[in-house]
């Protein structure tokens, strides 16, 4: 089968479209024949740390069609559409075929393309723990979301409507009309406006990518409020372990968010997408063969969405 693998010798880009051998499912997996792949900031950040899945192949966030199962499998069958997030199951989606237990996929409803469905998984379930477990978002809160244009940033400012909170999300100019076609009442333009100076308060703030300082996020807390950083370099998430639990100890609370794969909340989500009350944000879509492409502009930090990989043509 065709594949994207990781080779650290290769260059520029490390990344090498081949031929590899098409994985066997064990007797508790299913094989996915993968349609498409969402790529996530953990892909290339895992790269720069040197932790590379076993088989050197990337992309988490898939969406595919059951084409075996093991003896063992009794949830899916050959033929059944389905979408998962095998961060926890080593990764492998860039790839033609791959395989995954069932409790890391779920069946995609029908109404859902498959390039929908892979733009959800890793994104969207950071935002939504970001909000509901580590901040216990309620009614009425008002929330700011730094870096809404972004994957997990679109989907924060959708599910922060949902739960009914007041929103205003941090972007670029270029990004403003799209934060606020997601629902946001408020966007601010970083490039415009110094908006950490304001005397403006906030219960909930998402840092989504740890760009700004810790303490003058805290500053335009509430008294009770709470932030929740999310991604950023290893540097960064090494300062908001270390001084976040300093500037904790008062009643605002400062915390750092490890998502965790989880398929209870995917398939909330999934449902929120087949009624209409969150959609992605697509970016941009290339094909396998183009991934490391794909994978560079990513690591830009200026995509407005999802950068999507599509394998079946």
């Amino acid at each position: 089968m065709k594949a994207v693998v990781y080779e650290k010798k290769a260059y520029p880009d490390k990344l090498v479209y081949c031929d590899v051998d098409r994985p066997v499912p064990g007797e508790n997996e299913v094989l996915v024949r993968v349609h498409s792949v969402s790529l996530n900031a953990a892909d290339y950040r895992s790269m720069k740390m040197g932790l590379i899945p076993k088989r050197k192949i990337f992309g988490a966030d898939i969406s595919g069609r059951v084409e075996a199962v093991g003896v063992n499998i009794r949830e899916f069958n050959p033929g059944d559409e389905v979408a998962g997030d095998l961060a926890g199951a080593g990764f492998g989606g860039l790839a033609e075929y791959v395989t995954a237990p069932e409790a890391f996929i779920l069946h995609k409803p029908k109404q859902v393309s498959y390039e929908e469905a892979a733009a959800i998984p890793m994104a969207g379930v950071t935002a939504l723990q970001a909000l509901r477990d580590k901040a216990a978002v309620q009614r009425e809160q008002k929330v700011l979301i730094i870096g809404s244009a972004g994957g997990v940033g679109t989907y924060a400012v959708q599910l922060a409507k949902y739960f009914g909170c007041e929103v205003t999300g941090v972007c670029s100019t270029k990004n403003a009309q799209q934060t606020l076609s997601l629902g946001a009442d408020h966007v601010i333009d970083y490039t415009k406006e110094r908006f950490l100076e304001t005397d403006y308060r906030y219960d909930i703030i998402l840092g989504i990518n740890g760009n700004y300082p810790l303490h003058a996020c805290r500053r335009v807390l509430t008294s009770h409020g709470v932030y929740v950083m999310i991604g950023g370099s290893l540097s960064q998430i090494f300062k908001s372990i270390l001084f976040g639990w300093l500037l904790s100890l008062g009643s605002r609370k400062m915390w750092f968010l490890s998502a965790k794969p989880n398929k209870t909340d995917l398939e909330f989500l999934m449902g929120l997408l087949e009624k209409g009350i969150i959609r992605p944000v697509i970016d941009r879509q290339y094909p396998l063969e183009r991934t490391a492409e794909a994978m560079n502009y990513l690591m830009e930090g200026h995509s407005s969405g999802k950068v999507i990989i599509n394998i079946v043509k």
